[in-house]
């Protein structure tokens, strides 16, 4: 008998050999963050009754959810670990979470039980499961309504925790997707309830043990509603989110506390999770003996376990992040992080043709949907806060294929390419809500920027295609209502033409950059740099750096100085809010 377990990676090969085994699929997706997978992993699975129960009756898999999103999003229970029982051809039975080794030993036996006795009617059962889901799939799209945005505002409203802030009663995780919605509704129609959501929440965030007040950052969630029992990692995506709302909400309200938070995530990223390479790491793991001491007890102590996996979906948002905090906060080397950032993404998770999931010295896992949407909207922020409209091309190459790729025949985008090859859920495709709204609106600010109008006619139809169920989720989905409000609240665009290197021209697109807007795009085109796109916009060029404003398709002012280009912004933004007020 070995005296371990001989994990198997999750890949068609191995699903095949079970299947030719007839023995149900042990599968194990961890978090590399997560204390209770590194417990399950050394404890659960190292019991010698576990580790021969598992040899006699099951294919074992080893899955990280983090570099297996796909694998996660189908067979995950929302919680890590999760311990999932499949058939042979890979479909799902039945879900654990952390398993103590005696109960792990009865659920073997549970199992290997069950399949040996009903596996005929447990397949049986699939296949009429799955018959019936494929006739449910609706081919009809629903079109979109400014109420949409009222219900998701409701919504969030409705699962506020005005004690605390946040929102639920029980565990409490920060939702800065809902925080950044919420802010739209105060700039644009002064809604008082959003301002007690954002401020309430941000101030009892910002004072919690859930801040790390020693190294910067945010740990993931706390168990308890009133924010005082965090669960001690912090992962890179989540804390840029977090970073952009706090920049955000400064902008808006000037409050200096704001601006110390979005300093203090800040000084996390660029002191503690950057790489040599210039890329970021994925988390810090989970370690509440090192977060509860002090500044002098950590110099002593070792530090948490990071997660030095660059993934592509998370350093894109960091990028769109620490380019926010360029300018908000006035730190012009945080340009040079974001690119270098970008750059490597550029180059080593992208090949020109796919866009892969994450890189440990080489690239894995191409054609993830959120990838792909988190990086166009790097590239449109990485344009808009340099003014190299040439970024813009790999931009429209990336939507371009996923259009191509992912787009679902009723509407939407899938989350993965086709794979003929996979087995079990693996080959069915989902449309994920949240992947389609970052999809879709970047495809809209895309649109304006490229001037292809068929990029936001794709992103109508993706929105579309949740517009009958979306109210399912709730506060959820203040992403998709963000972009169905980008829809009918439409951008204000501000095409500065001139020479991209001259200082006039870079303080008016500072200025533009700095003041918070609800919809807000900002272009550079240089007459040298962008002649096709300045012959699209239509625009004049001037000796002297000029700035046009324009929403839709109507021209609203131009600016060539930086006291006319703030009196403009306030003038349209003032004289909008006032009609839908």
């Amino acid at each position: 008998m070995s005296s371990s377990i001989r994990w198997q990676h999750f890949e068609p090969a191995a699903l095949k050999a079970a299947a030719a085994a007839d023995r149900p699929v042990l599968l194990v997706i961890t978090a590399p963050w997560c204390t209770h997978c590194r417990a399950l992993m050394a404890e659960s699975f190292t019991d010698a009754q576990v580790v021969a129960a598992v040899e006699a009756g099951f294919v074992p898999m080893l899955v990280d959810a983090e570099r297996r999103p796909d694998v996660n999003q189908r067979y995950g229970s929302g919680a890590w670990p999760t311990i999932a029982w499949l058939t042979p051809e890979g479909e799902l039975l039945a879900h654990d979470n952390f398993l103590d080794a005696p109960a792990l030993r009865q659920r073997l036996e549970q199992v290997q039980k069950i399949w040996r006795q009903d596996k005929q009617d447990i397949r049986r059962g699939m296949r009429e499961l799955w018959a019936h889901q494929e006739d449910r799939s609706s081919t009809t799209r629903h079109r979109l309504r400014r109420e949409m945005v009222d219900d998701i505002v409701d919504a969030i409203y409705e699962k506020f925790d005005a004690r605390h802030g946040g929102f639920g009663v029980g565990s409490k995780f920060p939702h800065p997707e809902a925080i950044d919605f919420a802010l739209v509704q105060v700039v644009k129609r002064g809604d008082h309830r959003m301002r007690e959501v954002v401020t309430l929440t941000l101030d009892r965030m910002q004072e919690s043990p859930l801040h790390d007040q020693v190294e910067g950052g945010f740990f993931r969630f706390s168990h308890t509603a009133d924010w005082q029992s965090p669960n001690h990692e912090k992962l890179l995506d989540q804390n840029a989110l977090v970073l952009r709302a706090f920049l955000e909400a400064y902008q808006v309200f000037g409050t200096p506390a704001y601006r110390s938070t979005a300093e203090s995530i800040v000084r996390w990223m660029t002191q503690t999770m950057r790489l040599d390479v210039g890329a970021m790491a994925g988390s810090e793991a989970g370690a509440p003996d090192y977060y509860l001491a002090d500044a002098a007890g950590r110099q002593l102590a070792e530090r948490p376990r990071r997660d030095t996996t660059v993934y592509c979906h998370a350093n894109a948002i960091a990028v769109s992040s620490l380019l926010k905090a360029a300018a908000v906060l006035s730190r012009p080397e945080l340009v040079t992080v974001a690119m270098t950032t970008l750059r490597f993404l550029l180059e080593n998770l992208h090949d020109g043709r796919d866009v892969f999931h994450y890189w440990d010295g080489t690239y894995h896992l191409p054609g993830m949907l959120s990838d792909q949407a988190y990086l166009i909207r790097a590239l449109i922020d990485a344009s808009q806060g340099t003014g190299d409209a040439d970024l813009l091309l790999p931009a429209e190459a990336i939507a371009e294929r996923a259009i191509a790729r992912h787009k679902a025949p009723n509407g939407g985008f899938f989350d993965i390419l086709h794979d003929p090859g996979t087995q079990g859920s693996m080959r069915r495709r989902n449309r994920s809500i949240l992947d389609n709204s970052t999809m879709a609106e970047s495809l809209v600010r895309l649109s304006y920027l490229s001037r292809r109008p068929e990029f936001y006619q794709e992103a109508i139809a993706a929105l579309e295609a949740f517009a009958v169920d979306y109210k399912e989720y709730g506060y959820y989905v203040a992403g998709y209502g963000r972009a169905v409000d980008l829809v009918f609240y439409e951008p204000l665009f501000l095409t500065i033409v001139g020479d991209r290197e001259d200082p006039e021209l870079v303080a008016l697109r500072r200025t533009a950059l700095l003041t918070y807007v609800p919809s807000r795009i900002v272009q550079t085109l240089d007459p040298a740099h962008d002649p096709v796109l300045l012959g699209r916009s239509g625009l004049r060029v001037e000796p002297r750096p000029v700035a046009y404003l324009t929403v839709g398709n109507s021209h609203c002012a131009i600016a060539r100085t930086v006291p006319e280009l703030l009196a403009a912004i306030d003038s349209v933004e003032t004289a909008r809010r006032r009609s839908i007020s």
